[in-house]
């Protein structure tokens, strides 16, 4: 979990626009942030791995 004060920072509107980056919604990780599904890939392979995630399929071979 990412800290709360860099939440409550990034959920700000910027003094310039180009300071904004996106977070996780659900967990607050800034980094590897899937801009299709709006969350990071951690959340977003739980969530896909319990059929939470229209769409998303996994992939065997």
């Amino acid at each position: 979990m990412a800290k709360l004060s860099k939440i409550a920072q990034a959920k700000r509107k910027p003094k310039f626009s180009v300071r904004q980056y996106n977070r996780c919604p659900l967990c607050g990780r800034p980094r590897a942030f899937l801009r299709k599904f709006k969350m990071c890939r951690i959340c977003l392979r739980n969530r896909a791995l319990r059929g939470e995630v229209t769409g998303v399929t996994k992939s065997s071979w």
